[in-house]
C-alpha cells in the first residue's frame, strides 16, 4: 500500500514539473528555485514598496555610484511569479543610470524571463513599476540635495561679499 502511495505521489510531482516547465519554461522554474537578488539593503540610495492589484508586494533597493545602480535587491511576500519578476527586475537594474532604469518594462522582464503565462504578467507591470517609483524616489533625493548645495553655495558667496563690502567700507 505504502509503495502505491509513493508511487502516485512521485508520478504527481512528475506532472506538477512537466506542467509548470510547459507553461513558465526552465529560465521561470532555475529563477524561482533559486531566486538572485532577494534581500533587504539597509543602505540603499533608494526603495520603494508597491503593492499589485493581487495583493501581492515587491520592494526594490537600489544602490548608486557615479550615477549608476551598482547593486539591487528585491524582497516580496507574493506568488513564484512575483519573486522571479522581482528578481529580473533587480537584475536588469544593476548598472544602469536612473534614465535607463525608466527603460525597464513589464515586457523586458518578460523577455529576460522567456516567457510568462498572461495571468501573471501582473507580476512583472508591479515589478517594473516599483523599479520606476524607486528612481522616482532617488531623483527627489538628488534634487534635494542639488538645492541644499546650491542653497549653502549662494550663502557662501554672500558671506564673502558682505565682508568684501566691510572690508572697504
Amino acid at each position: 500500500m505504502s509503495d502505491d502511495i509513493d508511487s502516485f505521489i512521485q508520478k504527481f510531482q512528475e506532472e506538477m514539473l512537466k506542467q509548470a516547465r510547459e507553461n513558465y519554461g526552465d529560465v521561470f522554474l532555475q529563477r524561482c528555485q533559486q531566486p538572485l537578488y532577494r534581500g533587504i539593503m539597509e543602505d540603499a540610495d533608494a526603495a520603494s514598496l508597491l503593492k499589485g492589484s493581487c495583493g501581492d508586494t515587491i520592494e526594490i533597493f537600489l544602490k548608486f555610484k557615479n550615477g549608476f545602480v551598482t547593486k539591487a535587491l528585491f524582497q516580496t511576500d507574493g506568488c513564484a511569479p512575483s519573486i522571479v519578476c522581482g528578481s529580473f527586475a533587480a537584475e536588469l537594474s544593476i548598472g544602469k543610470s536612473p534614465e535607463e532604469l525608466l527603460d525597464i518594462s513589464a515586457e523586458t522582464i518578460i523577455n529576460a524571463i522567456g516567457r510568462l503565462p498572461q495571468e501573471v504578467q501582473h507580476c512583472a507591470y508591479l515589478a517594473a513599476a516599483t523599479v520606476h517609483s524607486a528612481v522616482d524616489k532617488y531623483m527627489i533625493k538628488q534634487i534635494s540635495k542639488d538645492k541644499e548645495t546650491s542653497t549653502e553655495e549662494d550663502e557662501k558667496t554672500l558671506n564673502q561679499k558682505h565682508e568684501i563690502r566691510n572690508n572697504t567700507q
